[in-house]
């Protein structure tokens, strides 16, 4: 009798649902994107896939619109345990693995497909950047090339010299850049950015198109200058310790939905953009286009700001890795 039930007891541990000892693991989120947005609803969209094939053992609560605070916050939140993940741009992402620094460089890239092609070739090694940091990070999506906007019109460099300009208070790399340009930024949080346009604290922003109208920014500004600057980047990451305490095959789900929603985001924001300036034209604001020796004057003065944080952001390598994938990409070289 005692062999039989130690036979039935191993019977019962091998075949036993993994779901049915998985206690319920509810994942607190945070993101700046504001409720509505494709951000927002990608991510209700993975929630209600990852419910439905693990038997709502894992779930998601949402903390949109930067209620929770700026990355920076956001970052401490996760560290104290208050959330459990977050989704981060460029900036918040650098402050965990340093590397990504490399995706604020201005005019790193010229088009989308270079963007898919690096971040493809790129991905094993950023993924274990983040897993080194104790964070897993699922998916690649976007928020897309970034436009100065402003209540004045910018379309030089001497314009933006006497300027009143936002400066993300998040983000050392942007502080860098406008030194370099000797622009005196202000900074601020990115949800204290429209009061800043409402009171005349600051007169020139940046932002991809769509974010601008889902921050409501594009109701206070009468330009925007027609020269993407940076690919602005975004993806969420969640502690190991949290993803560690859900079952493998639940992680498996996880991570499968993450990566199915998140290259369908993309597709969904590439366009948002476009009907972005689209809506904004429609709507008053003059689209402004540099001559080409102002923007070999914002390259060049990019150019100088990356020797300066050379050695304090991302590494010589991987910038030169990512080079190498652009000059491939760019001679014809997609394998």
């Amino acid at each position: 009798m005692i062999k039989l039930v130690g036979i039935a007891s191993v019977l019962l541990l091998i075949f036993y649902p993994a779901y049915a000892e998985q206690k319920p693991v509810i994942i607190k989120i945070a993101t700046l994107a504001p409720d509505g947005s494709a951000w927002i609803e990608s991510l209700k969209k993975i929630d209600m896939e990852v419910a439905e094939k693990t038997g709502n053992i894992v779930r998601f609560k949402l903390y949109p619109g930067g209620v929770l605070g700026d990355e920076k916050d956001m970052l401490r939140k996760m560290h104290i345990g208050q959330i459990q993940a977050a989704v981060l741009t460029s900036s918040g992402l650098s402050a965990i693995f340093s590397e990504m620094d490399v995706f604020q460089i201005p005019f790193l890239f010229r088009d989308h497909q270079e963007v898919d092609f690096v971040t493809g070739k790129m991905d094993a090694f950023f993924k274990k950047g983040f897993e080194d940091k104790g964070y897993a990070m699922l998916g690649w999506s976007e928020g897309g090339f970034v436009r100065l906007m402003s209540v004045i019109p910018v379309d030089s460099l001497e314009k933006l010299r006497k300027a009143k300009v936002w400066t993300w208070a998040d983000s050392p790399m942007a502080a860098i850049i406008f030194e370099e340009a000797q622009v005196s930024g202000i900074p601020l949080s990115v949800p204290d950015v429209l009061v800043g346009l409402q009171t005349g604290l600051v007169d020139v922003v940046y932002a991809p198109p769509s974010g601008a109208i889902a921050l409501q920014w594009f109701t206070k500004i009468k330009y925007i200058t027609d020269v993407p600057l940076i690919y602005l980047v975004g993806s969420l990451v969640i502690k190991k310790s949290v993803f560690h305490q859900i079952s493998p095959d639940h992680q498996a789900v996880l991570k499968d939905s993450f990566e199915r929603n998140m290259d369908e985001l993309k597709i969904v924001i590439r366009k948002e953009n476009q009907e972005a300036l689209e809506v904004m034209a429609k709507h008053g604001v003059k689209i402004l286009k540099p001559s080409e020796e102002e923007i070999k004057k914002f390259k060049d003065l990019s150019d100088r700001a990356m020797q300066r944080i050379k050695g304090h952001s991302f590494s010589k390598k991987v910038r030169e890795e990512i080079e190498g994938y652009l000059r491939a990409y760019r001679g014809g070289n997609t394998q």
